[in-house]
């Protein structure tokens, strides 16, 4: 049996190039960039980038519990922002969905995002749970 697995995610949009969701390796599940979307690729939360990051905190915990995994099994976040002055607005987001948990983390400031309404984008490393 292979140690790779790839997911699709039901109610996430279909990747827009040669990718998935997420691949497990392990006990290891690497998260591709998460964004505020629903599954036909509208963008959710509008122009605040508080709702964005909630709205992608929803489409994270649906990965997330595909592999049977939480929030509080997530080892590294990486944050890309189009605008670092949202950095205050998005530890609002990640207060709510990581609670006490406290992930490595790296934040970068982007140009832009590969839409051009989206503000901010997460991808992470997740430890599976024996």
């Amino acid at each position: 049996m292979s140690k790779r697995q790839e997911y699709r995610v039901q109610g996430l949009g279909e990747p827009i190039s040669h990718y998935t969701d997420a691949v497990r390796w392990g006990d290891l599940l690497f998260l591709s960039g998460v964004v505020a979307t629903d599954e036909d690729w509208n963008l959710l939360g509008g122009d605040d980038a508080t709702q964005q990051t909630r709205a992608l905190f929803v489409n994270m915990g649906k990965m997330l519990e595909a592999a049977g995994a939480g929030p509080r099994d997530v080892l590294k976040v990486t944050v890309y922002l189009t605008d670092v002055e949202d950095r205050a607005s998005v530890d609002i987001a990640r207060r709510e969905f990581f609670g006490s948990h406290r992930p490595a983390s790296t934040l970068v400031e982007v140009s832009s995002l590969a839409h051009p309404g989206w503000k901010v984008e997460v991808d992470a490393v997740v430890g599976i749970p024996s």
